[in-house]
C-alpha cells in the first residue's frame, strides 16, 4: 500500500512534470513554485528543489545550465502519461473552468486575451494542410475563422514551437464560456462530442464524452480514433464534426443570444446553436431550468487535415493569446 505521504509527494511530482511538459523549455524552481501556487499547491523554492532532486534521481528531469533550470526527459513524459489516474479525472473540466475564468475579451472592442487550441505541423506538410483546411473554414465548421501562426522557437499559448514545426492556433470553444461568464452568465461545459451534420445543418450528437469524467480532451480521442468526417461535412453537407454541449440558466437565454451575436459580429464565433427553453437540442434532453448551447470545436479544420493523412500533434485548450495576434484564415492562402 502506498502511504498518504508518498501519494502526496507523487501528486506534487506529477504537477511539476506537467509544468515542465507544458513549458517546452527549462524552468527554474522559483518559477515552478509560482506556477504551482496558481494550481493551489504551495511549495517554496527549497521544497521544489527537494522534489526536483528526487525527480533527477529517477531520471524524470535533468538540470540545464549553471542555474537550477530543469527540463522533462522522455522517462518523465512517460511517467506523466501514466501518473495517478484518479488525480486526472475531471482534469479537462477543471481546465475549461480555468481558461473560461482567464478569458477577458472586451465584447464591444474585441480586444483582450482568449483561449486557443494549438496544432503542430511539419514545415513540409503545412502548405498541404492549409489547402485541406480551406474547405472547413469556408463552410464555417470551425469555432472562428480567426487563427494565429508561430514558427520554431515562437510560442502560442503555453506551447513553444519545436524545431522544424509550424504552430497553428484556432480559437478554442471555451472562449464562449469565458465571454458568457464575464457577462454574468454561468455556462457549464458538459460534453465534447461528434455532431452529425445533415444537409449542411446540425442534426444530432452520435457520440458524447463528459468533460467532468475525462482525463483526455474528447476532441483528441475522436480525431486519433478516426471517428470524424469533417471533410465530407464541409464539402458535401453530410458528415460528423467536433462540437461541445454546454448548459446555461434558462433565464439568461435572451442575454446570451445577444452576446453570441456580438461575438459573431467581431468574427470571434462562427456558429452557436442555443436551444429554446423547455426543448431538447440535437437529441439531448434539457435539464430543469437549463437550456442547451452547442458550439463547434476549433480543431475541426485540423481533424480534416488528419483525415487527409497529414501528421499533426494537437494540444487542445493550451493557454491564452492576445486577440491582436489573430488574423483571418484566408490571409494565409
Amino acid at each position: 500500500m502506498i502511504g498518504q505521504e508518498t501519494r502526496d509527494i507523487e501528486r506534487k511530482i506529477t504537477a511539476i512534470l506537467k509544468i515542465l511538459s507544458d513549458s517546452g523549455q527549462p524552468v527554474g524552481s522559483r518559477n515552478i513554485s509560482k506556477l504551482l501556487e496558481e494550481q493551489g499547491i504551495y511549495l517554496g523554492e527549497r521544497a521544489v528543489r527537494y522534489h526536483l532532486k528526487i525527480m533527477d534521481e529517477r531520471g524524470l528531469t535533468r538540470s540545464v545550465g549553471h542555474k537550477d533550470g530543469r527540463t522533462i526527459t522522455i522517462a518523465g513524459l512517460e511517467e506523466l502519461r501514466n501518473s495517478l489516474v484518479t488525480d486526472k479525472i475531471g482534469f479537462i473540466g477543471t481546465r475549461i473552468e480555468r481558461l473560461a475564468y482567464q478569458t477577458n475579451v472586451g465584447i464591444r472592442s474585441a480586444s483582450g486575451r482568449i483561449p486557443v487550441d494549438v496544432s503542430l505541423f511539419s514545415k513540409e506538410d503545412f502548405p498541404k494542410a492549409l489547402k485541406v483546411m480551406k474547405n472547413v473554414f469556408e463552410a464555417g465548421f470551425c469555432s472562428s475563422n480567426l487563427v494565429a501562426l508561430a514558427g520554431e522557437g515562437g510560442n502560442l499559448g503555453e506551447t513553444v514551437i519545436p524545431e522544424g514545426k509550424v504552430g497553428f492556433a484556432t480559437i478554442c470553444s471555451v472562449a464562449v464560456n469565458g465571454c458568457l461568464l464575464k457577462s454574468g452568465i454561468p455556462a457549464h461545459a458538459r460534453f465534447g462530442g461528434l455532431l452529425q451534420i445533415k444537409d449542411g445543418q446540425p442534426y444530432r450528437f452520435v457520440d458524447l464524452i463528459e468533460f467532468s469524467g475525462s482525463t483526455i480532451d474528447p476532441s483528441d480521442i475522436f480525431i486519433i480514433g478516426r471517428m470524424t468526417d469533417v471533410t465530407h461535412a464541409s464539402t458535401k453537407g453530410d458528415g460528423k464534426v467536433l462540437a461541445g454541449y454546454h448548459e446555461i440558466p434558462m433565464l439568461s437565454v435572451s442575454k446570451a443570444d445577444e452576446l453570441l451575436q456580438r461575438l459573431k459580429n467581431h468574427s470571434l464565433l462562427n456558429f452557436a446553436t442555443l436551444a429554446k427553453p423547455g426543448e431538447k437540442i440535437c437529441e439531448i434532453p434539457y435539464n430543469h431550468d437549463k437550456v442547451g448551447l452547442i458550439t463547434l470545436s476549433g480543431l475541426n479544420p485540423v481533424a480534416a487535415a488528419f483525415e487527409a493523412g497529414i501528421n499533426v500533434s494537437n494540444r487542445a485548450m493550451c493557454g491564452m493569446i492576445d486577440v491582436a495576434r489573430l488574423r483571418p484564415f484566408d490571409e494565409l492562402l
